[in-house]
């Protein structure tokens, strides 16, 4: 589970930014939506949901950007570009769009984070210097690299690479930790890589980096628009075919156009499609024909809910709740809640510009996250659990978080009027609009 996320010099972010998935120090509101987990006779705790208000182009997609471009990198194991068409973050594989767009001198991309793992504590640092934006001829450079497990440093990398000594280095690390081997992996190893990826995976310590890449790998989901789904889908006739029993379940409790839907996979393809049934029919007509965007977003996004809530995993959506009733969302966001249910220390994080889920009831205080853009210039960002508790401006649990939103008690929103635009608009006799076929 995801404990703490920071970046820095990443697109509107100019300086550091904590996403912080631990619960706020002496905040007892909504107590039953914490998880818990215990390592080393230690307990440690972490919210299970997270939702992020700000207007638009305040920075909320570049949060998440920045967690999908991360896991990019420690995917692939370097800082190149890649020809992957990342329809959801184009950042992730062209780094040159990176760097804030204002600054004038280099500076260097910064990441942290923080999760549990296989009852290891893993925190992963890494910086890197990409030059300026758009700068694509840059020699990029990793200037810095650390891993801590269990709060024990494993290895640090900036100009040389050191190796920790401690008691899980000891049981992990391979006996070919020689001055002369560290030597020969530093000469070898490019500017551009990872060493946590090659070096150090292939030659130290190949056991202690299986709970660290399988979290980014299985443990960690990203989704920007219905299309990220597909890797999830499966075809009926595979051995996933009870799943759609469940999806069959959902699609009544919100009703549907036919009498079943599927996932089916026609004329040999990869990726299966969804399509509608009736009367027992078996090719049907694909879903988009028949039934409402909602309903189709809706289904293909309980693929990845059942996946985090079945394996544990950390979910994060870009505008998870568009085009989808705030009751189904509500839903959705009290199943994370619901212990009986999250066993496994799945997360929910979203963005959203609704204010309905502005509730002390659905939400803690540290769970409600704001971004803000200082003078049209930076993104900010901070929780509704970093205001006093008393004075003016104070945050209780008794507070109405919507009212106080729309009154700007906590920032992070505009006051937008549209009249004097479109007044010149209509009143601008040489503006020429041509309509299409």
């Amino acid at each position: 589970m995801l404990l703490e996320f920071k970046a820095e010099n990443y697109r509107s972010f100019k300086d550091e930014f904590i996403f912080s998935m631990i619960p706020a120090p002496k905040k007892r509101d909504l107590a039953y939506s914490i998880l818990k987990k215990k390592i080393n006779n230690k307990e440690y705790s972490a919210l299970c949901s997270s939702v992020i208000y700000g207007p638009n182009a305040a920075g909320k997609s570049n949060i998440i950007g920045a967690i999908d471009t991360l896991q990019s990198i420690i995917k692939k194991g370097h800082i190149k570009d890649s020809s992957k068409n990342n329809r959801g973050n184009i950042a992730s594989e062209r780094l040159n769009l990176i760097p804030n767009n204002k600054l004038a001198k280099p500076k260097d991309v910064t990441f942290s984070i923080e999760f549990i793992n296989d009852n290891h504590i893993i925190k992963y640092k890494l910086s890197i210097n990409l030059g300026l934006f758009l700068d694509i001829d840059y020699p990029r450079k990793i200037t810095k690299e650390e891993l801590y497990v269990n709060n024990d440093l494993i290895f640090s990398r900036d100009k040389s690479i050191k190796i920790g000594e401690n008691k899980t280095c000891k049981r992990y690390l391979l006996n070919l930790i020689r001055p002369d081997n560290i030597d020969l992996i530093s000469g070898n190893l490019q500017d551009e890589e990872l060493f946590l990826c090659n070096g150090f995976r292939t030659i130290f310590a190949k056991k202690l980096t299986v709970p660290i890449l399988s979290w980014f790998n299985d443990k960690l989901s990203i989704i920007y628009s219905s299309n990220d789904y597909e890797p999830y889908l499966a075809p009926l006739n595979s051995k996933n075919y009870k799943l759609h029993g469940y999806i069959n379940r959902l699609a009544n409790s919100i009703g549907i156009n036919s009498n079943m839907i599927c996932f089916l996979s026609k004329n040999n393809e990869q990726v299966p499609h969804l399509y509608s049934l009736f009367n027992g029919k078996v090719n049907g007509v694909i879903a988009e024909a028949i039934e409402s965007y909602g309903t189709i977003r809706l289904i293909h996004m309980l693929i990845p809910l059942i996946d985090a809530l079945v394996n544990g995993t950390t979910l994060i959506v870009d505008e998870f709740d568009a085009s989808l009733h705030p009751m189904v969302v509500m839903s959705i966001i009290n199943v994370f809640h619901n212990e009986e249910i999250n066993k496994n220390n799945a997360q929910l994080i979203f963005n959203t510009h609704n204010p309905i889920f502005l509730n002390s009831n659905l939400f803690r205080r540290d769970e409600i996250k704001f971004v803000d853009r200082e003078d049209d210039e930076y993104s900010i960002l901070y929780s509704l659990a970093d205001f006093k508790t008393s004075g003016k401006n104070s945050v209780r649990n008794t507070t109405d978080y919507m009212k106080n939103y729309f009154i700007n008690r906590y920032g992070a929103i505009k006051d937008i009027d549209f009249s004097a635009l479109f007044e010149a608009v209509v009143n601008d006799s040489n503006l020429y609009i041509k309509r299409g076929n």
